[in-house]
């Protein structure tokens, strides 16, 4: 598990942009208006379970969660958070810099790993809310979302039903990547090396948040 997050983090920067909207998926949706429901679920699953970003911030969320029932309330917030700014996003046409808010979403995964070693209690003296905090970074990834969609340039003509459809596939897209991330941290949690190495582990995801911070940025600078 350690040696797939350090190989995530020196292929960070290269992938960076693999987050965006693939061409023929973008020219197949320009070209197509109505309904098309089928169509919007694949592309919402593959768009997060293709959404490394926000697998860190998840695998960060969960990685010291024990019990599913507290699985879930973390899972839940931050799909409330994300499908809340995706949709009102799109449909209001909220558009924000791809750049900025990609690079928002790195620090939401610098966050996480800083909050999971303990970092806020030994330098501040205080625990940020952890609840109200995934809350807050789930509606900062759904306007992510919702940039990505806005490149899409749907047409109106169905447009509601499209992005609930989308919204479903990103709902299936992130519960087969959290049941997959589950099964590997079960099996990680069982052996002695989880002990050893989950700090480690979190200071390789809090690099590859920063690194993702550093690349949007440079790309917001330049591009801009």
């Amino acid at each position: 598990m350690l040696s797939l997050l350090a190989a995530l983090v020196l292929l960070l920067p290269a992938s960076a942009m693999g987050h965006s909207v693939a061409q023929g998926d973008q020219g197949y949706i320009q070209e197509i208006t109505g309904v098309h429901l089928a169509s919007f679920v694949y592309l919402g699953a593959k768009h997060m379970v293709t959404g490394y970003d926000h697998l860190l911030f998840l695998l960060g969320v969960i990685f010291f969660l024990y019990r599913p029932k507290h699985i879930a309330i973390y899972v839940s917030l931050f799909a409330l958070g994300h499908s809340t700014t995706m949709l009102l996003g799109v449909y209001f046409n909220i558009g924000i810099n791809s750049y900025l808010i990609d690079a928002i979403i790195g620090l939401s995964i610098v966050y996480k790993s800083l909050d999971n070693i303990g970092a806020f209690r030994r330098w501040f003296g205080v625990q940020p809310n952890t609840k109200l905090a995934t809350l807050l970074f789930g509606l900062c990834h759904g306007f992510g979302l919702s940039t990505k969609i806005l490149e899409y340039e749907i047409a109106p003509d169905g447009l509601l039903a499209n992005l609930l459809a989308f919204n479903v596939g990103v709902e299936i897209g992130q519960l087969l990547a959290l049941a997959g991330i589950l099964i590997l941290m079960n099996y990680w949690r069982s052996t002695a090396s989880f002990a050893r190495n989950a700090y480690a582990a979190n200071v390789l995801t809090m690099s590859a948040g920063f690194l993702l911070f550093g690349y949007q940025m440079a790309g917001y600078y330049i591009y801009k």
